[in-house]
């Protein structure tokens, strides 16, 4: 083998260029003739005195030849040397395989395959994780992604890259600049996509992102029809909620970029909110992101004021949490025709007398009531009955649960122990040298206190004599006062009359769902942290953690469907250990022969793939003879 230049020139502009190919030597019947292997291309850059190198390493890789330095090539092969020679190696393979059908040994169409080769030439290469792979990007292809992509103008090669960048996020969640060495390195998701992602640039990645940011309505309304004809949803709720996550920079070139309330408790970094609304099923119809400092009521109308294009005639129930339930949204749905179950801002504690309570969720243990909701439709009505009020009035749900009373409690004797440890401080250091004596010094030592557990502050009366003489504290008294609000309770507002106790607090508990998605996208998409500093960037990073998100609860759809319950980081490291490789051996004629082929599936990976109806062969058997 060796290389060729070959000059050629364009008609164009007259120009001269030049390629380069991979040619060997053969004997015909009108003499020796030059036989091309491989096109390198234009951009092939080695110097002249390194094609000879070059060509026999190639050689050596496809005769499975043994080299003198075995174990040592870099020392004499330089490192482009070998990169090029193993590249070209893998696209000749490529390029003179043949796709084996897929049967069982005992298929009737199975047919047996014997050759005679030396079992000590055997050795393995080309090592890809497939497991995860197939199981993402065959979900990629029922939710007609790459299709809708192309008819949204997205090129080939492009939707290519981006597929392969989602499939990252499921799979392998972290920074572009690692998603591009998983995509070439690791991953054999560009075989099932059909692509080589060998000489694919890290710009490219990027620039997946930008893609997608640029089509995000058209693609999310394609993602929340394509949902409901798959699975069957019906659209009657809708979920709305915000979360936020931090920036690993300043930020200073995002204008979204705000200190704020950090849920991730990472006040020492700007931020930005991702709004999202799910349906009861939790698939996402809508995803939005705002300023780090957003006031969470002040996104809502914004955010469902345009869902109207996506449903049907009757529009569904939503459901949201206090912090967005402002008597500004609530008029704002009733006027848009919107039916609401929200949570009620007002603090409102105790339970109305003579309310009648029902069980709506028991202990499975012992059958005690751990959740109970009472009715109250108007002043001086409770009940259930529809006909008490008319349809278009509000009615109030109080819920008393025994879970959120333990917890509320345990909070509240902690805070309780706490305010009592610092009052025992301020008294000590009445008597302390060197502590806190005077009489204004103490007040303002009190007021403190009280401003940092207001929670149980008032139920304190704490009472500070004072000497008149030298204006200094002598005594700090408290006591606390035995009645005390109620724990557990909480009061949700239903625009609904008709609906049950248990209804409205099974509509109520979906929020559970925004909440598991928030959680889902941080810790198995790899939302956080964002390390973008552009803003049209981190609104990319942000919309691929969405779309993960769209295609992990489909396949969670299907699993569930199943009773396969398992956490997607523990089955995406199980699917990972199947692997993709490929098999070389020297035959008796001479010959190497080249097989492709991906590990047998273990019982867990076969229940996955049965549940979801998949292949347990991801890629098939290609077969090449060198």
């Amino acid at each position: 083998m060796f290389i060729r230049e070959v000059c050629h020139k364009n008609k164009k502009n007259n120009t001269l260029y030049s390629t380069y190919k991979l040619v060997e030597s053969v004997r015909t019947k009108q003499g020796p003739r030059q036989k091309a292997i491989l096109n390198l291309g234009v951009d092939f850059n080695l110097p002249k005195d390194e094609w000879k190198l070059l060509a026999c390493r190639i050689e050596e890789l496809l005769e499975g030849r043994k080299s003198l330095f075995t174990g040592h090539e870099l020392l004499f092969f330089s490192e482009q040397i070998e990169n090029l020679a193993r590249r070209y190696t893998k696209e000749i393979i490529q390029q003179k395989s043949v796709p084996v059908p897929v049967c069982e040994d005992t298929s009737p169409e199975y047919v047996p395959d014997y050759r005679e080769v030396d079992v000590n030439s055997i050795e393995h290469s080309e090592a890809r994780t497939i497991g995860g792979e197939h199981v993402v990007y065959e979900m990629l292809k029922e939710l007609q992604i790459d299709s809708k992509l192309i008819n949204l103008g997205v090129t080939k090669p492009q939707m290519e890259v981006i597929l392969g960048v989602i499939t990252s996020r499921l799979l392998f969640p972290c920074s572009e600049r690692k998603t591009h060495i998983w995509l070439q390195e690791m991953s054999g998701i560009n075989e099932l996509i059909g692509t080589d992602f060998d000489k694919l640039s890290q710009d490219r990645v990027y620039k997946a992102s930008d893609m997608l940011l640029k089509h995000k309505e058209e693609i999310e309304k394609h993602l929340q029809m394509r949902a409901c004809s798959l699975f069957n949803i019906k659209e009657k709720i809708i979920l709305y909620d915000l979360t936020n996550t931090f920036f690993e920079g300043t930020g200073k070139y995002n204008n979204k970029a705000k200190f704020g309330h950090s849920k991730e408790k990472r006040t020492d970094c700007p931020l930005v909110t991702l709004g999202l609304v799910l349906d009861s099923d939790g698939f996402a119809k809508r995803s939005k992101v705002f300023n780090g400092n957003v006031s969470e009521p002040g996104t809502f109308k914004d955010m469902i004021k345009n869902l109207s294009r996506f449903e049907s005639d009757k529009k569904p129930i939503v459901v949201m949490d206090a912090g967005i339930a402002t008597e500004d949204n609530i008029t704002w749905l009733k006027e848009n025709g919107y039916d609401y179950i929200v949570v009620s801002r007002k603090k409102q504690r105790e339970i109305p007398a003579n309310i009648e309570m029902v069980t709506v969720k028991e202990d499975e243990e012992t059958g005690k009531p751990i959740v109970q909701v009472g009715i109250v439709k108007k002043e001086g009505s409770v009940g259930a009955d529809p006909s008490v009020c008319p349809k278009s009035d509000e009615v109030k749900a109080y819920c008393h649960s025994i879970l959120r009373q333990k917890k509320e409690d345990g909070i509240r004797g902690l805070f309780h122990q706490r305010f009592e440890e610092e009052l025992k401080k301020a008294r000590e250091a009445l008597s302390a040298k060197n502590g806190t004596k005077q009489y204004e010094k103490v007040i303002e030592r009190i007021g403190r206190l009280k401003e940092r557990y207001k929670r149980v502050a008032s139920t304190y009366e704490v009472e500070i004599t004072k000497d008149d003489k030298t204006n200094k504290a002598t005594s700090v008294k408290w006591q606390q006062n035995e009645q005390e609000e109620t724990s557990g309770v909480y009061c949700l507002r239903v625009s609904r009359c008709e609906l049950k106790e248990k209804e409205i607090w099974s509509i109520y508990t979906m929020l559970t769902q925004v909440e598991a998605a928030f959680r889902c996208m941080k810790s198995e998409l790899g939302m956080r942290p964002v390390c973008h500093s552009k803003e049209d960037r981190v609104d990319g990073h942000l919309f691929i953690t969405v779309l993960g998100y769209h295609v992990l609860q489909a396949i969670r759809f299907k699993l569930k469907n199943k009773e396969i319950r398992e956490s997607w980081e523990t089955i995406r490291e199980l699917l990972s250990m199947q692997v993709r490789i490929t098999t070389q051996m020297k035959m008796k004629d001479g010959k190497m022969i080249h097989i492709r082929k991906s590990t047998k599936p273990t019982p867990f990976q076969k229940k996955i793939y049965t549940a979801l109806n998949l292949s347990c062969n991801p890629g098939g058997t290609i077969k090449t003879i060198l």
